[in-house]
């Protein structure tokens, strides 16, 4: 068993990455952690433990979701100002990266307590490992918004970020979003990937429309889904206001909102797009 290095009496909170699918994928330094450590703090103690059975790793459990962590964190704190030695760990990849943990982090930083960062899978870094994508500077934007004026809102902002860009999806709304993208992003180049490291992993590359069509194509799609999309600014043709208003109109956008948008996407005065919008609005009472 390796050694925690670090005093017997001092409280140490290991943030352990594991895999992100395959079982294999899993450092030595973290099993030897996660064989020493006095608890290991979880997410699901159900899926976790399939993990710790594979390597024969007996140390305790405590589950920490993302609707627990608040109230458990201090207890956590208790034992780790006790000198225990802890391990956070997330049901796939790194703790704290879109999953729960960063709470308990930043608590322990914040009472002295020792954190040390156990690296090693990542779904967002894989993804980017084999998109063929320039990823030397890339912006991670969690999942894509729920509602349509949002995701076309979401998809927009791309076309003006100079950074690759990487993000999460549901396999139930994979297909509506991928839809929006292909209206607003048109022939731009993504990689979609599913069940990275899995049994049934899946990469395709093309534009949004690409994808869609092969998606569409099947009864279902299942699994954990990460898009990237190539990064390099587009510039959105000159536009007067009065053709920026009625086109947000016809998306669904009104009032402060549509005035938002037409000076962010179109580069519209606030002012003037709701003035324009107003005009509209009362001809049409008219």
């Amino acid at each position: 068993m390796a050694s925690l290095s670090t005093n017997d009496q001092d409280g140490v909170l290991f943030v352990v990455s594991t895999p992100i699918g395959n079982l294999g994928d899993i450092t030595v330094r973290a099993i030897d952690i996660l064989r020493s450590v006095d608890l290991i703090a979880c997410e699901d103690t159900r899926r976790s433990r399939v993990l710790l059975q594979r390597w024969d790793i007996t140390s305790e459990l405590m589950s920490l979701h993302r609707f627990s962590e608040k109230r458990k964190s201090q207890t956590i704190l208790d034992r780790l100002k006790r000198g225990g030695k802890i391990a956070l760990i997330s049901d796939a990849g790194t703790p704290a990266v879109s999953d729960p943990g960063h709470r308990l982090v930043r608590i322990a930083l914040e009472a002295g307590i020792r954190v040390s960062p156990i690296p090693g899978p990542s779904s967002i870094t894989a993804a980017l490992s084999a998109s063929g994508i320039d990823c030397s500077s890339f912006v991670y934007l969690g999942f894509v918004p729920r509602k349509n004026d949002a995701r076309r809102s979401f998809f927009h902002s791309l076309l003006v970020e100079d950074r690759t860009s990487i993000f999460f999806e549901t396999p139930r709304r994979i297909c509506v979003t991928l839809r929006i993208a292909t209206q607003v992003l048109g022939a731009k180049p993504m990689v979609f990937f599913r069940e990275l490291t899995k049994v049934h992993e899946e990469i395709l590359f093309g534009s949004a429309e690409d994808i869609l069509k092969i998606l569409e194509s099947r009864d279902t799609i299942k699994g954990e889904i990460i898009v990237v999309v190539e990064g390099g600014i587009e510039k959105t043709p000159a536009i007067d206001s009065d053709k920026a208003v009625k086109n947000l109109l016809k998306e669904g956008f009104s009032g402060k909102r549509l005035a938002d948008e037409a000076c962010k996407r179109f580069g519209v005065k606030k002012g003037e797009a709701y003035a324009k919008f107003l005009e509209i609005k009362n001809d049409k009472k008219g």
